[in-house]
């Protein structure tokens, strides 16, 4: 167990293989058997990929503003490289694409169902959802086209002068407090629509 545990790659690939373990047992025991033909368990399939990506989103998210940002000040100076050249890119690497992953898997369950106009429009009955959307539309743009090249400065990934830094620092954690902002009502309006009715 140790060798599968010590690879995060290894470790993964073990989650799939008892996953499928608990379907199959679950199968046999006279649940529902996974129906691959059956639209109905794509959409499933998509929204589980949704969800997956869009904790890993705003996990990193929340890490970010209420670990890593208050922190940062508490960590000597010459420990602070370890963060900013070494765990910093590796967050916002999986920060950004989970953020991409979220919005293209959400749009593709809004497809699948038949409401992607609907609520981007906010007709009658997809207003939660579709307020939801929106909201993680620019949480999105705001990960990918704020924060994302202002950290790139503010970490010296690309090059950036002096004065610049501090000020695209201050620009992405901004940002980034809006996005924590803003993820209250997106997850609210994301889980009201489905087991709420709407908002």
């Amino acid at each position: 167990m140790g060798a599968i545990l010590q690879s995060l790659g290894r470790t993964i690939t073990a989650g799939v293989v008892l996953l499928i373990v608990i379907l199959g047992i679950s199968a046999a025991m006279g649940g529902s058997a996974v129906n691959f033909g059956e639209q109905a368990w794509w959409e499933f399939f998509f929204r589980w990929l949704h969800v997956a990506a869009g904790v890993m989103w705003i996990g990193l998210l929340y890490y970010f503003n209420f670990v890593q940002i208050p922190n940062m000040g508490k960590i000597p100076d010459e420990q602070k490289p370890a963060v900013s050249k070494v765990i910093a890119p590796a967050a916002l690497f999986w920060f950004r694409w989970a953020a991409l992953a979220t919005v293209v898997l959400g749009l593709i369950i809004a497809l699948m169902k038949g409401y992607l106009v609907d609520a981007l429009l906010f007709k009658s009955g997809t207003q939660a959802i579709g307020l939801g959307m929106w909201l993680g539309l620019i949480m999105a743009y705001n990960v990918w086209f704020i924060i994302w090249p202002n950290q790139k400065k503010a970490l010296g990934i690309v090059e950036a002068s002096a004065e610049e830094k501090p000020k695209a620092a201050r620009m992405a954690m901004l940002t980034s407090r809006t996005n924590t902002l803003l993820s209250i009502p997106m997850l609210y309006c994301m889980i009201a629509q489905g087991h709420a009715g709407g908002l």
